[in-house]
Formats: structure tokens, C-alpha cells, sequence
């Protein structure tokens, strides 16, 4: 009776390695697809990556299969490119092919399959809906007409944080006050509203709904893997969807009745406000109530979050290289004068603070592996052939870190972009932090700028330095995610004032 759970065992092992056989056997031999790890049947290389695609996996990956793998995890085929040339595949040469977004179970129910902008497939809906959002939102124009009350918002932002006792002494944490800037920013842009500081009871609402929603989804990460990698397992996930659909209607709602009714109730008595042409639209038929708020959506959370996280890197990193932030200090200081805000219009003379910036996205790339894409058909990337409906990285960070591409690349040093013209506009694939092609962030210009102002502005003002007794700010990331680039803590932060 012993040897039975033995003799179970083995025939468990031989019908697996039969199976694996089989399937082996029965591709098709003119098919290449690209090198990675053997999976099994049904569950791929679950067993070797029990969570996915996490940083340390597409590290051991890459290094053992090069600049393009796939890895099957459940039922979905992952493909991660890692050199400009097939980045250039993807991205522009084949951009229409791999142009959809691959479907996700969560993301299906927070943006009802695809019916916003960020998670839309390449299509007539996306086209629309960002030909409609770009001119209030992401021309050049839309930041000329923000940018006053930008920097209205930064003096503010700068005055708080210099009257708070411990900004001086024993810190603050600096990503609390960043993240009210963002808010104040967004919102005023596309409603003119502002917040009076982190009390504003609007603004705490806001915090409450975005945070109830984030807290599902960390609270379910087993649920999430399941959805991501079974999908045929929907409808035992019901109870789990509901409460994400739940929370998510929600904060449309929310949104819908605290700013929506309003303007489209005053609309002849106000001024124009960036979401009027998205309002407009709705009115015309071009866009439904649902595809409205989800655009809405998109920019309270994408636009916000990630420059947030973009804007903590920076902070840290000047206060863990003083020369660099004393270097910047002295160029704001004999370009502008001491004393004079740096505005958006200085921008262009200021060639080490542009050399900061690009650097602090260079090395902390908050969307690593950019947003994914998918090809509905098969198709291919360089001489391989990719199966339809796959899910395909491109590892921008990964080539932005990567030595045969960069001198020292583990060094923060802006003077590498003093001393070559790297562009961030995704023509060069050594580095594209915004993407590159037709699924480009188009949030880009503006984002650059919030930057450029916010970090320049906190140089003019203070010396940032760690807290006492701290040499340095801790910079060790989230270790456990491969799609967001972000700080493990929060940063604290001493402010002291340059006029003290």
C-alpha cells in the first residue's frame, strides 16, 4: 500500500511528459516563435513563475534568452523585446498590428472593455477619442493657456511647505505634497477647480474613493493573477468583479454628479474648461455618458499617478547627489537671477535642468515595460512569429539601463544628454519613457513640463536634504512589480529654506 502514492505519482509524471510530447510534436515545424523557458500543457510556466512576470523573472528571462523571449503563463503567450531594432518593430513598423491592447479581465470591467483611451484597442475609438483630447489636454497650445495657473500652484505648493515647522528640521514627506500639487493641477485643468490643501473635503473625498478601489485590487492579488492568466475562469471570479465594478462605478459616479452635471447644467453662463470639448462631443452623439467619465478617469489616475511617482525620483535623487543639485542651483541662479521662479518659457534655457530630467526618466522609468500591446493576428517581430493575441512588453527601461547602450548607466549623470542630442520623443528606442509610435503617451509635453517646473522650482527655493541622521534617502523600489517603476517608502525629506 505504500508504493501506491509512488506508483501515482509516476503515471501523474509520464501522462505529463506524454502530453508535453505531444504537444511538441504537433507544431507546426515552419513556425518560429521566440526562444524562452518550456512550458507545461494548460498552465505554461506557471510553476517557474508562480507570480508572473515580476522584475527578478524578466531579469533571469532576458538574461537567458536574449533581446526577445516568450513566456506562456496559463493561457496567455507573453513576448518581452528588449533591443531598439525590435522595439522598432513593434512599436513603428508594425505599430498597426500590435496596436490593440490585450484584454484583461480587470481592466475589461474598470473601463467596459476598452472604451477609454489608455486601454482601448488601436481602432475608430481610439482615433476619435484622442482627437478629441489632445487639443484641451496635450498640445502645446493646452500648456500655454495652463501654464500660469501651473506655476500659481507650484508658489503655493512651495509657500505650504516652507511654513510647515518640521520641512526644515526633521522632514516631510515629500510625495503627500507633490501628489496635492498634481490634484490641484489636473483639476484646474480640466474643471478649474482647486484644492485648499489636503482637508479640502473634496479633495479627501477623492483620496477615499481612488484609495477604496486601489485596496480591492491589492487585496485580491490572488484573484488578479487568476483573472490574468485563466480568463476561462470568469465566471467563478463573479463575486470578485462585482465589488471591482462597484467601487469603480462609484468614483464615476462621483465624478458624473460633483462636476459633470454641473457644467453641462451652467455651460452658457461660465467659462470654457478643458473637458468642454469631451462635453461637446457627448452632446453630438460622437461619445457615450460611460466613454465620458472613463476619459475623466484616465486623466485622474494615469496622468496624476505616474508623474507623481516620475517626480518622487527626481527629489531623491538631487538629495542623494548634492554636486548635481548644487550644479542645478547655479545654473537657475545665473540664467534667472536669484530669486526669480523659473516659468515655463525658461525652460528652453536651461539646458542641465532639461539634462536632469531626462536623466531621472532615463533611470526611473515609472512604466518600465511601457503600456502592453497586442496583435489580433499573427504576426511577427524580426524573424520570429508571434501567435495572435499575445501580449507583447517592450522593455524600455531595461534598454535605458542597458551598458551596450549607455556608458555607466547605473551613474545618474545629466551630462550625458549635454553632451549627445538624445531625444525623448520615441524616435531613439534607447529611450522612450513616454513610448514611441501611435500608442505613445500623449500626455508627454505635459508632463515634462510639470516636471521641469516642479523640480527647478524646489532647487530655487530650498536646499533638499535626507532626514537627521540619514546620509542618504532610501531609493530601493517596489520589488514585486514589473509594470510600475515606484519608490518602496515614501520619502522624507528636509527642506531647508536657501534664505535662512
Amino acid at each position: 500500500m505504500e508504493t501506491l502514492p509512488i506508483l501515482q505519482a509516476s503515471l501523474a509524471f509520464l501522462l505529463g511528459l506524454a502530453l508535453l510530447l505531444l504537444f511538441k510534436l504537433g507544431r507546426t515545424p515552419s513556425v518560429k516563435p521566440p526562444p524562452g523557458p518550456l512550458g507545461w500543457p494548460i498552465i505554461g510556466s506557471l510553476l517557474q513563475y508562480p507570480h508572473g512576470l515580476t522584475p527578478q523573472a524578466l531579469t533571469d528571462l532576458t538574461a537567458s534568452y536574449g533581446d526577445i523571449f516568450m513566456v506562456k503563463l496559463g493561457q496567455l503567450s507573453t513576448v518581452v523585446v528588449s533591443s531598439p531594432t525590435l522595439a522598432i518593430d513593434v512599436l513603428q513598423t508594425h505599430g498597426v498590428e500590435f496596436g490593440a491592447r490585450p484584454r484583461n479581465l480587470l481592466f475589461d470591467v474598470l473601463t467596459s472593455k476598452g472604451q477609454d483611451l489608455v486601454f482601448a484597442d488601436y481602432g475608430d475609438h481610439y482615433k476619435k477619442v484622442r482627437r478629441i483630447c489632445t487639443p484641451p489636454f496635450f498640445s502645446g497650445k493646452a500648456i500655454q493657456q495652463c501654464r500660469q495657473g501651473w506655476e500659481e500652484e507650484l508658489t503655493i505648493t512651495m509657500d505650504t511647505m516652507r511654513q510647515l515647522p518640521d520641512a526644515a528640521m526633521s522632514g516631510i514627506i515629500i510625495k503627500d505634497h507633490l501628489q496635492m500639487l498634481m490634484y490641484s493641477l489636473v483639476y484646474r485643468m480640466m474643471f478649474s477647480r482647486r484644492f485648499s490643501g489636503p482637508e479640502d473635503p473634496l479633495y479627501m473625498e477623492i483620496m477615499r474613493l481612488n484609495a477604496n478601489s486601489r485596496q480591492i485590487i491589492v487585496n485580491s492579488k490572488k484573484n488578479n493573477r487568476i483573472v490574468n492568466f485563466f480568463p476561462c475562469l470568469k465566471p467563478f471570479l463573479k463575486s470578485y468583479l462585482d465589488e471591482v465594478r462597484s467601487a469603480n462605478r462609484k468614483r464615476l459616479t462621483f465624478f458624473k454628479t460633483t462636476f459633470i452635471e454641473g457644467l453641462i447644467k451652467e455651460k452658457e453662463g461660465r467659462a470654457k474648461v478643458g473637458v468642454d470639448p469631451i462635453l461637446d462631443a457627448h452632446a453630438k452623439g460622437e461619445l457615450s455618458d460611460d466613454t465620458v467619465l472613463y476619459l475623466i478617469q484616465n486623466i485622474n489616475v494615469a496622468a496624476i499617478d505616474t508623474t507623481v511617482w516620475v517626480m518622487e525620483w527626481g527629489v531623491a535623487v538631487l538629495v542623494n547627489n548634492k554636486h548635481i543639485q548644487e550644479t542645478l542651483r547655479n545654473e537657475l541662479d545665473s540664467i534667472l537671477g536669484k530669486g526669480i521662479p523659473v516659468t515655463e518659457p525658461d525652460l528652453a534655457r536651461l539646458p542641465y535642468l532639461q539634462a536632469v530630467v531626462k536623466e531621472v526618466l532615463r533611470q526611473h522609468m515609472v512604466i518600465p515595460l511601457l503600456l502592453p500591446h497586442q496583435n489580433l493576428k499573427p504576426a511577427k517581430i524580426g524573424k520570429y512569429d508571434i501567435p495572435a493575441r499575445s501580449k507583447v512588453l517592450v522593455n524600455a527601461r531595461g534598454m535605458a539601463n542597458d551598458p551596450k547602450y549607455w556608458k555607466s548607466p547605473e551613474v545618474f549623470d545629466p551630462t550625458r544628454f549635454l553632451d549627445a542630442n538624445i531625444e525623448m520623443s520615441g524616435n531613439d528606442m534607447r529611450f522612450m519613457p513616454f513610448g514611441s509610435g501611435r500608442r505613445s503617451c500623449p500626455g508627454m509635453a505635459m508632463a515634462v513640463v510639470v516636471l521641469s517646473l516642479a523640480l527647478g522650482r524646489m532647487v530655487q527655493e530650498f536646499e533638499l536634504l535626507p532626514p537627521l541622521g540619514k546620509v542618504k534617502v532610501d531609493m530601493k523600489p517596489a520589488g514585486v512589480l514589473v509594470d510600475a517603476h515606484i519608490l518602496a517608502e515614501k520619502s522624507k525629506v528636509v527642506l531647508k529654506p536657501r534664505d535662512t
